[in-house]
């Protein structure tokens, strides 16, 4: 898959030669860390004559062996990063999407390398990182206003009239489908659904907003990264996201993504969205989250164990389960 031979990495030139109209060559490809997902390469591309020549640092993202099922294409995932480039929000700049099965054998797009990291062990390393926590409160704020009339996204589909119900659904069909026991996890969905908030309002939703999907350089974000999961929801399920537990990495006492106190992300959000949270909808979607994460831990092991895609990673992915099932009882008040 992806890279890994030599006729593909050659038809990856000649593909990119076509792409820019001018020779090229590869002086660097390396596969990036993480994406259990998605696959993503690291392209160091020389570009020989035209307007773009000279030397380039592009990402190719591509589908990993096997899928999560929420998972969007690659078509989809390049459009939703070009709306969301034009509604301001830091993302990388994208060149080209490739939906030829020929050239690599699946959908690909090519991207600009952003600078910096996005490793949730080093970026919640220290004390907090209030500037960040606010620009993330702001990209967020910018990304939930896109709302479904956006024409250029009529892939994701109409929009659920309760998203939180509709969660709900959707979280129990996936561990159907695995044929997974979790009771932890029912109890959870059971409460989701017994709780579910009507929404205020719909719009478009990162639905992975967190630490480890975002790059930073030098404390500023550099762009928003993994949109595959995205979708119309309720826009408090994105902040309940970034805010939940599992998500905080090194900075347990740091409430949003281990990086600094909700406070700052909630105030610099309703600044420049116009919109005020509340706090108690804000909690209903952590447990959201803890359940979610815990559904898709379970999907990601079944991908190991049921033979799709045999990954230690993934396989590991399933010890995460009881950590995130304890939460979901104490914060549900079963603990």
């Amino acid at each position: 898959m992806g890279l890994s031979n030599v006729d593909q990495q050659s038809k990856l030139i000649a593909y990119i030669s076509n792409v820019v109209r001018s020779p090229v060559s590869l002086s660097g490809l390396k596969k990036l860390s993480g994406g259990a997902i998605q696959e993503n390469w690291a392209l160091d591309v020389y570009v020989e004559t035209g307007d773009l020549a000279g030397h380039h640092e592009w990402v190719l993202r591509q589908d990993a062996a096997s899928q999560v099922e929420a998972s969007g294409g690659r078509a989809e995932e390049y459009q939703l990063l070009k709306v969301a480039k034009a509604s301001g929000v830091e993302v990388p700049m994208t060149i080209n999407l490739c939906e030829d099965k020929a050239i690599l054998g699946q959908p690909f797009f090519l991207m600009h390398r952003l600078k910096g990291t996005a490793a949730g062990h080093v970026l919640t390393k220290g004390g907090e990182k209030l500037k960040l926590v606010r620009s993330l409160a702001q990209n967020l704020a910018r990304i939930h206003s896109i709302d479904p009339i956006e024409q250029e996204l009529l892939f994701l589909g109409e929009a659920p009239s309760n998203p939180a119900l509709h969660s709900v659904t959707q979280y129990r069909s996936y561990l159907d489908a695995i044929n997974a026991k979790q009771p932890a996890i029912e109890f959870g969905l059971a409460w989701l659904q017994e709780n579910a908030p009507e929404p205020k309002r719909v719009t478009l939703c990162h639905r992975d907003y967190r630490t480890g999907n975002f790059m930073v350089n030098g404390g500023d974000l550099t762009g928003i990264l993994d949109w595959e999961f995205s979708g119309w929801s309720d826009p408090m399920e994105d902040v309940g996201w970034i805010c939940a537990k599992c998500w905080r990495f090194r900075g347990k006492d740091k409430e949003v993504g281990g990086l600094g106190p909700r406070q700052v992300f909630y105030k610099a959000y309703e600044q420049l969205s116009g919109h005020s949270i509340n706090p108690e909808e804000i909690k209903y979607w952590e447990v959201m989250a803890h359940v979610r994460w815990a559904t898709i831990a379970c999907q990601q092991a079944a991908r190991h164990y049921l033979g799709e895609e045999l990954s230690l990673e993934l396989a590991l992915t399933g010890y995460l389960v009881p950590e995130l099932e304890y939460e979901i009882l104490k914060m549900t008040g079963k603990s």
